[in-house]
């Protein structure tokens, strides 16, 4: 067996007044592929920078194959003081590598070799930093979170470039998908200390839980060794006070165990206000479209989203899914086609670059507004450092500044200002950025027991399969198609890529308004009366109506003393609501059935 290229043991290092790293180790030898996972704020990132040999830790030893080259790419890379992105690029290179591979990386990512660093994307910067790490070709590639900011097609050529090298791999990644295909072992992280197991990663959550399971139950039999001890401490130490000192040691050390154990098994909890119910319809596109600069971004889409539907929003950068999801909220007008919104919409939005932070605000002020010291969450009060505690937040970093949080923090906090908000739509633009696995799996959990509807952009494949009932997919030159699934499920209708008769007999996208499996009803059944057309014509400002019947009546009820000053008042007012959303469900449900009428006839 060939030595190790590189060894980290018995790694420490504190930050502040808390151990990061306790007796942490890492083993590289050629041709591994480790992947380094544990929850933000675990240390992955400062383990990595340590083996990057950019960290001094506090104690330990690091050993790097004499000979042996090693790159290290990071969570945020730094163009600046470069004047374009093949200068950022070169400047990775040694003595002895091809910049000829620099440039193959560069033109195989789409990036522009003259193009100035300040004005790239973040997509762009992270493929420029892919390049700079690649295309030496070392012995030991650390990546860490090599996907973020990066579309499905470039994912897809970052997992073929990677398993074609022969170089060992250190990776960091939110990616389920990516890790299953590379891994073939694991680093677990957690409480300063690492586990390895030389697996893939498609055994973590097996191998996680039985360790879990484990400490569970030690943590049960140090209980009760703790009990024990506590009650020699009170009815035995006294008269035996100088032969069991050593005992009395051995208490405090049991209690620090205890205190530890606790400590590391405090969980995140993720549970989102919900507003009142929508209706049925949330939102119905009627051939829209929209171009910026004589380029069509969306062109004559027709789509309807119905209560509890999980539609993802997917497509390479510069496709539109942004513009799309806008579209669809209405926060943008199409330039033709129609928009309609549904009634009684509660909308919360998590925005991709987490604009909504402002970076001089202190965690706690972000959470309350800066008015109090409590959170109102599903209409009851908690004081901020709980809901904190529930975001994995220490009570000491209530005065810290959100600009100094790392990535993952900042995603957590716009998770845990988001849900505080009532909601029965949620607008999810890059949620999975800077997470880390356990989060997301909470995430994904939260959103299958969410009650409303979800709109959502991601890259991350096994994100949009867990999660969505279905995908909007950019097809090139403005055409966006729906399919019924996730991101698995487009792929197996999509097929092959194909031409001609093979093509046209594809599996064609599902459409969720009228399923494949539906039968046909006759000719005759299609055809729309005069009473049909009118009906169609006159719904839409009647819905508008009597939607604006029930915001009058719901503003009533919602004065808290209206029930004591006229009880009677209050129950007209809350039988004429109840009877109002009634008739708008109906209404909404005849629109629809005349909606597809038209469109039947019209496919004639």
């Amino acid at each position: 067996m060939a030595p190790p290229l590189l060894t980290l043991q018995a790694i420490e290092l504190t930050l502040g007044t808390s151990k990061l790293l306790n007796g942490a180790e890492l083993i590289v030898s050629p041709g591994d592929r480790v992947c380094l996972v544990g929850r933000n704020g675990s240390g992955k990132s400062t383990l990595l920078k340590i083996a990057a040999g950019m960290l001094q830790a506090d104690a330990g030893v690091r050993f790097f194959q004499p000979g042996a080259t090693v790159r290290y790419l990071p969570q945020e890379p730094d163009l600046s003081g470069f004047a374009s992105t093949a200068a950022y690029v070169h400047a990775g290179l040694g003595p002895a590598d091809d910049i000829y591979r620099a440039d193959a990386l560069m033109e195989s990512l789409g990036l522009d070799p003259e193009a100035t660093p300040g004005h790239l994307s973040g997509g762009e910067m992270r493929r420029a930093a892919l390049a700079r790490t690649l295309a030496p070709q070392p012995d030991i590639l650390l990546l860490d979170e090599p996907t973020n900011h990066l579309d499905l097609p470039a994912i897809a050529w970052l997992e073929e470039e990677l398993a074609s090298l022969r170089a060992a791999i250190v990776i960091i990644s939110h990616d389920r998908r990516l890790l299953e295909s590379i891994s073939r072992s694991i680093v677990w992280l957690d409480n300063g200390s690492a586990r390895r197991l030389d697996r893939g990663f498609a055994y973590f959550d097996t191998w996680r839980d039985e360790v879990l399971e484990k400490e569970a139950q030690d943590r049960q039999k140090l209980s009760r060794k703790l009990v024990m001890e506590e009650d020699w401490l009170r009815y035995g130490v006294t008269a035996r006070r100088k032969r069991n000192v050593k005992r009395l040691a051995g208490l405090h050390a049991l209690r620090e165990q205890k205190r530890q154990n606790r400590a590391s098994t405090s969980g995140l909890r993720l549970a989102v206000t919900e507003g009142d119910i929508s209706g049925k319809l949330v939102a119905v596109a009627e051939e829209v479209s929209i171009a910026f600069a004589g380029r069509p971004i969306v062109s004559n889409l027709s789509t309807r989203i119905m209560r509890g539907d999980r539609v993802g929003i997917v497509g390479p950068n510069g496709a539109g899914k942004t513009t799309l999801l806008s579209l669809l909220t209405g926060a943008l007008q199409p330039d033709s086609g129609e928009i309609r919104l549904g009634a009684s919409l509660d909308m919360v939005t998590l925005d991709q670059r987490r604009e909504s932070l402002d970076p001089a605000a202190t965690l706690s002020d972000t959470l309350t507004g800066g008015r109090s010291d409590s959170v109102v969450v599903n209409g009851q009060s908690r004081h901020v450092i709980g809901y904190m505690k529930d975001f994995l937040f220490a009570p000491e970093q209530a005065r810290t500044p959100v600009g100094v949080l790392s990535g993952g923090e900042r995603g957590r906090l716009t998770l845990a200002v988001a849900l505080a908000k009532p909601s029965n739509l949620l607008v999810l633009d890059e949620p999975t950025n800077d997470l880390d696995l356990e989060t997301l799996e909470l995430l994904q959990e939260m959103l299958g027991d969410y009650p409303g509807t979800v709109l959502l952009v991601s890259h991350d494949r096994d994100f949009l399969d867990r999660v969505c009932t279905s995908v909007i997919v950019s097809e090139g030159d403005g055409r966006w198609v729906e399919y019924a699934g996730g991101y698995s499920d487009m792929l197996a209708q999509k097929g092959p890529p194909t031409s001609g008769l093979a093509r046209a007999t594809a599996v064609a996208p599902k459409s969720r308004a009228a399923p494949a499996a539906a039968t046909p009803a006759p000719a005759a059944a299609r055809k729309m009366s005069f009473k049909d057309k009118h009906a169609l014509d006159t719904l839409p400002a009647q819905m508008t109506k009597t939607e604006a019947t029930i915001g009058k009546l719901r503003a009533a009820l919602a004065d808290p003393d209206l029930y004591t000053r006229d009880p009677k008042l209050f129950a007209r007012a809350s039988d004429a609501l109840a009877a109002a959303e009634a008739e708008l469900a109906q209404m909404e449900d005849r629109w629809l059935e005349l909606e597809m009428l038209r469109e039947e006839a019209d496919a004639r």
